[in-house]
């Protein structure tokens, strides 16, 4: 039997792939911040006038917060943000589709290739 030798893919090809790979990446990434679904969702409670106490700190809290160089009106918000924990079904729907419609993708593409290099190594039936 031959030894196999793979086809060899050009640097055209390999710059596409790579860009490829990148803005789907960064896309997956980004895509739960953009729909609300990650960390982006924290809403700030609302403290009029806040002081260290108010906040909920001691002593050593609020010396803690003041060597990093926040006040008691600038770490509210950091302080009090809680996380959104409202639920959409759209949401919901859509990554479930983008999910399935991703596994699906890629079963074809393996199939595809799967059946190429079956063909190349030992020939069509």
């Amino acid at each position: 039997m031959a030894r196999y030798i793979a086809p060899v893919q050009g640097k055209v090809s390999q710059l596409i792939d790579v860009i490829v790979l990148l803005i789907l990446s960064i896309g997956a990434l980004y895509l739960p911040l953009w729909m609300h679904m990650a960390g982006a969702a924290k809403t700030p409670g609302v403290v009029e006038n806040p002081t260290w106490e108010s906040l909920g700190q001691n002593a050593v809290q609020a010396g803690q917060y003041e060597a990093l160089g926040y006040t008691p009106a600038t770490a509210a918000d950091l302080i009090t943000a809680r996380f959104d924990y409202s639920f959409s079904y759209l949401n919901l729907i859509v990554m479930v589709v983008v999910i399935v419609g991703y596994f699906v993708m890629m079963l074809k593409f393996s199939e595809t290739e799967y059946r190429e290099v079956i063909a190349e190594k030992f020939g069509e039936k």
